[in-house]
């Protein structure tokens, strides 16, 4: 490095340490978001950096120059597009669900063709697709031959299948 980078260097920092507590605070009193005041103190004092003639001014006007850009950044902020059309909330908007709709049409399709189906067959269908019991089960609610079941259940099924192949279900 050589003697003007490192004279530049010395002087930022001298600036940082003397002004950049009290241009967080001041952000922060204007916009109450403490790490946008971090940004902005560090944005003031890049542009600081950048004008050199800035550090020849007496301290006074040094330090009015630095609390005026970090003013006129916050103002800027403020204006700008982004923060006109961004809103924050801590309220979640409700979550969208799927489209239901075809759970409906199958649940009416299905529910249609169960009801083509004889009282017993339809008995055992639901009670073992819906109900999730067993065969077992089924057979002591109903009071007949486990056999009796499985049997039922085998017509009952191949009963739906041509009735959804009939509506264009399945093939």
């Amino acid at each position: 490095m050589n003697r003007e980078t490192d004279r530049s260097d010395s002087a930022l920092r001298a600036l940082h340490e003397a002004h950049a507590p009290a241009l967080l605070r001041y952000v922060v009193s204007l916009t109450g978001d403490e790490a946008f005041a971090q940004d902005v103190v560090q944005e003031t004092l890049v542009r600081a950096w950048r004008h050199p003639e800035i550090m020849d001014r007496d301290e006074g006007p040094r330090r009015a120059w630095l609390f005026t850009v970090a003013r006129n950044l916050v103002i800027d902020d403020r204006r700008s597009a982004r923060n006109n059309r961004e809103r924050s909330t801590d309220h979640l908007p409700e979550r969208s669900t799927g489209d239901e709709t075809m759970a409906v049409l199958d649940s009416w399709l299905i529910t249609e063709a169960l009801l083509g189906l004889s009282p017993d067959h339809r008995a055992v269908v639901v009670g073992a697709y819906f109900g999730g019991r067993s065969v077992a089960d089924l057979a002591a609610e109903l009071e007949v031959p486990p056999g009796t079941v499985k049997s039922r259940m085998h017509y009952a099924m191949r009963a739906l299948r041509l009735a959804l192949q009939e509506k264009g279900v399945t093939q």
